[in-house]
């Protein structure tokens, strides 16, 4: 048993327990016991090695539930503010939403046992930015727990925001005052979204300011019905899944120019480090680029087993840090098993459709979108119920060409800064791409193709993952080093 295999092991155990603590309840007496059972086994026999993993393994398991247990009773504390009036002081920690005639905000709060968050609903105007110091009063209340079926409460909290307030009073006490770091990258930001509404209109500017930021405030609800009746939303949101199709794409694109792979993957890495700064560097995004990142550098090491092994790693780092995502947020999950099914099946896949063409990448995208909606049919149709039948054939259509017309959207948008007019002459190929995506979407969203699964236990979704490994094991078995 290999240093290696063991860490994995202990990653693993402490997913286990962040899984299990975010689905039942435990008496602390009864983790109390088996943590008890574990260290005994550890230190009475310590001699024999896979007995004192076991034990070791256990211990990380109930590490993971304390762990989530931990954010949880700090979530229930700052619960109790809510239903008060308070007037207080508090930073605006990320960037403002502006609707049409709201805007909404996340603010810090400090109490005297934690910190949290709130969001903030109020008028479009006055305007307020990041690092903006307010004293707001009024009441604090607990978001709805369902709309619809949808705990919007739980959504909040997975991002440490405990309430909400609507409306309160607000006066700003002062400017500035967040990180410089992300002033400078969010006055970057912004500069390209005011260039990029300036050299395209909708639809196109918001889908390219939503492939730039994963941003979708200047996507209409009419074409966010369309990405999602399609399955092709994840071009609108900066994914794992989104992230790792485009830098694979992109990198082969490299090593088809004549780069070396070393080389190739190097740019790959500084290109997306580069990218997620430029958008503001928000959770979502360090968490997809981190999983991408670590896909494309295990290809540099050229092992097969250090791409999954890092995925299980970085998932159990950001699930230390906020174990919430786990359950609670969905993107986590399909990034997270997009990227696990590009990993275990993409190879398979990519091997059996040898007929179709690499040209662009139409190969690898068509394989990728295969297994990543293989591996995340089953989060689909838990959490939404739905799922598309005509997702795999619009994003073989559209994915291919992702890259280039960030590319060259990106290219366009830069000149425009400095000069509109060029920035315009520029933006002329990534407006044909983007009004080829709309042509697609908008034809696929006409065709009635949706499969409805209302209702589908969590112990289905356990047994279709059962099976599923059952298939990978098959595949792979004696191809690649485990």
């Amino acid at each position: 048993m290999t240093a290696s295999k063991i860490f994995l092991y202990f990653c693993l155990s402490f997913i286990g327990g962040v899984f299990v603590s975010s689905f039942f309840n435990f008496p602390k007496l009864f983790l109390f016991w088996i943590f008890i059972f574990g260290l005994t086994l550890v230190f009475t026999l310590w001699k024999e090695k896979k007995v004192v993993v076991v034990g070791l393994c256990i211990i990380f398991f109930i590490f993971g539930i304390f762990r989530f247990l931990t954010v949880e009773s700090k979530i229930s504390r700052l619960n109790e503010l809510a239903g008060k009036k308070y007037s207080f002081y508090a930073l605006v920690t990320e960037e403002p939403i502006f609707g049409e005639n709201t805007t909404k905000l996340i603010i810090k709060i400090k109490n005297e046992k934690d910190e949290g968050k709130i969001l903030i609903t109020t008028d479009r105007y006055p305007e307020y930015d990041y690092g903006d110091k307010l004293k707001v009063s009024g009441e604090i209340k607990l978001a709805d727990d369902n709309i619809d079926g949808f705990n919007y409460r739980q959504y909040l909290e997975k991002d440490g925001i405990f309430g909400v307030m609507e409306w309160p009073k607000i006066e700003i006490a002062g400017r500035g005052l967040g990180s410089s770091t992300f002033e400078i990258l969010f006055s970057i930001k912004n500069k390209f979204k005011d260039s990029l509404n300036k050299i395209m209109s909708p639809p196109e500017s918001g889908i390219m300011s939503a492939l730039f930021f994963g941003d979708e405030e200047d996507v209409s609800k009419e074409w966010k019905d369309k990405f999602n009746i399609t399955g092709t939303r994840h071009i609108s949101a900066v994914s794992g899944m989104n992230i790792t199709i485009v830098v694979s794409i992109f990198m082969s694109f490299l090593l088809w120019c004549g780069l070396w792979r070393k080389q190739a993957i190097i740019l790959t890495i500084a290109a997306l480090f580069l990218y997620i700064l430029m958008i503001g560097a928000p959770a979502s995004a360090v968490r997809a680029g981190i999983m991408g990142g670590l896909l494309v550098f295990s290809q540099y090491l050229g092992r097969y087993s250090y791409a999954w092994r890092s995925i299980i790693f970085a998932a159990a780092v950001m699930l230390f840090l906020n174990p919430f995502i786990l359950r609670f947020d969905v993107g986590f999950q399909l990034s997270f098993f997009a990227m696990l099914g590009m990993i275990f099946t993409g190879p398979y896949f990519f091997q059996k459709l040898s007929a179709v063409p690499q040209f662009f990448g139409i190969r690898l995208a068509l394989a990728s979108t295969i297994s990543a909606q293989i591996f995340t049919f089953p989060i689909l149709i838990y959490n939404f119920g739905r799922i598309s039948l005509v997702s795999i054939f619009a994003n073989v259509l559209i994915v291919p060409f992702l890259p280039l017309a960030t590319i060259l959207g990106f290219l366009s948008v830069f000149f425009a800064i400095f000069w509109t007019g060029l920035g315009q002459i520029m933006s002329w190929p990534a407006w044909l791409f983007l009004s080829y995506f709309v042509k697609i979407v908008d034809l696929f969203s006409k065709i009635p193709a949706g499969l409805s699964i209302p209702g589908v236990s969590w112990i289905l979704v356990l047994i279709f993952y059962f099976l599923l490994g059952i298939f990978v094991y098959r595949i792979n078995k004696g191809l690649r080093p485990v």
